[in-house]
């Protein structure tokens, strides 16, 4: 089996301000992951990423919030939707002074 594209999406939500969601299914388990996709969730202003998450080979799924890195526990492909767009909305309450 190859690797198959589960998803890839670009949004622009403002102005300067991209989401771009891409994950794969792969035929094994990427290097410090429990699963076998591999993926990568951005929220992008102005080409600086301030939110990531992604299963970097190595170091197994995790998500970055400015410069700070945390662990993150993956369940399935929906739910990181589901938490990735969750902090998407948390960051843009944060900019708007809500």
């Amino acid at each position: 089996m190859d690797a198959e594209l589960a998803f890839k999406e670009r949004h622009r939500i403002g102005d300067g301000i991209v989401v771009e969601l891409v994950a794969w299914q792969l035929p094994r388990k990427p290097a410090g992951s429990e699963h076998s996709f591999k993926y990568r969730l951005a929220l992008i202003v102005r080409g600086v990423n301030v939110l990531r998450y992604d299963n970097e080979a190595g170091k197994g799924d995790h998500r970055h919030i400015g410069r700070r890195e945390f662990a993150y526990h993956f369940v399935d492909l929906d739910q990181l939707k589901i938490d990735f767009w969750r902090d998407v909305e948390e960051w843009q309450k944060q900019q708007s002074g809500s």
